[in-house]
């Protein structure tokens, strides 16, 4: 069992890139607000590692779940999909995730202040897993599941969020708050999005936006996400470093020069790769903008 749960890792969920990954995005957002909210001394220990372990498991929970769930539709779309290909079983991924989620609960329980809100994300996980109890509505619509599904990283935000405002005394609403809620969320929805745009002699049985709605609609939308998204950044760093802002600007103008390419010919690259190096990009300005601000202060 353990040969074919270290292929499941390996393919679908590598386990120390999804450490650090939850590692980042938690002390992102707990570090943008604090500065944001003038805090400059911090007591990080176990609960902020409690945190950023939370956000992997429920992460991981969230892919076995999506893949229990497309189990049927990968053997014949996604054939080489470990679970399709039958190299893991159903029961091996299942006690992972359960393993997972019961250290998350435990440490949860023992370590932070904000349970209810770890109550309110599992609980939408749940639902998720669950198709909101209306599958026969939710699976068919590529859109429904959208709207329902991609929420779910507000909900991860939300989580971090809490932890924050509690363990600091902050005021839980405050433009940044509200910003840093959406910060993580556009990403995901533009990387969703885009990873469902094709060119028209790529398109299959697999249902994508491009197919539903063309794919120059779809790459507009994305466009416009985009925009909306830097817009958050520049003001979230805005106090904290201004050469930031230039270098967001930077990056969201190649960003858009890429869309209108792809707008005119869909043939000349894959969207979704631009996008993930845009995204990469993005994220890494924004965490390098906390990590001058600690050492140097404003610039």
């Amino acid at each position: 069992m353990l040969k074919r749960i270290h292929i499941y890792m390996k393919e679908r969920y590598p386990l120390i890139p999804r450490l650090i990954l939850g590692l980042i995005v938690f002390l992102e957002i707990h570090f943008i607000i604090l500065l944001n909210e003038g805090v400059t001394k911090f007591d990080i220990g176990i609960q902020e590692f409690v945190g950023a372990y939370t956000v992997f498991a429920f992460l991981l929970w969230l892919r076995i779940a999506d893949d229990l769930k497309d189990f049927e539709t990968d053997k014949v779309l996604f054939p080489d999909r470990p679970l399709a290909r039958g190299s893991v079983y159903k029961k091996d991924v299942i006690i992972v995730c359960a393993i997972a989620e019961a250290i998350a609960v435990v440490l949860n329980i023992l370590f932070m202040n904000n349970i209810l809100f770890f109550c309110i994300l599992y609980f939408y996980g749940y639902l998720m897993s669950k198709w909101f109890f209306q599958k026969a509505k939710i699976q068919p619509s590529l859109p429904l599941a959208l709207v329902t599904h991609n929420p779910v990283q507000m909900f991860v935000n939300l989580y971090i969020i809490s932890f924050t405002v509690i363990k600091y005394d902050l005021r839980a609403v405050t433009l940044t708050t509200c910003l840093t809620l959406w910060t993580l969320y556009f990403p995901a929805l533009i990387w969703e999005v885009s990873r469902k745009i094709r060119a028209p002699k790529d398109e299959n049985d697999y249902t994508t936006y491009s197919k539903l709605f063309g794919y120059k609609k779809a790459t507009k939308f994305v466009m416009i996400l985009t925009i909306v998204d830097i817009i958050t950044n520049f003001i979230l760093v805005f106090r904290l470093n201004k050469i930031s802002i230039v270098v967001l600007f930077l990056l969201v103008s190649w960003m858009t020069m890429k869309f209108i390419q792809y707008i005119k010919d869909p043939n000349k690259f894959v969207i979704v790769e631009k996008v993930e190096r845009y995204t990469y990009l993005q994220e890494s300005t924004m965490l390098l903008t906390i990590v001058v601000f600690l050492i140097f202060g404003r610039i």
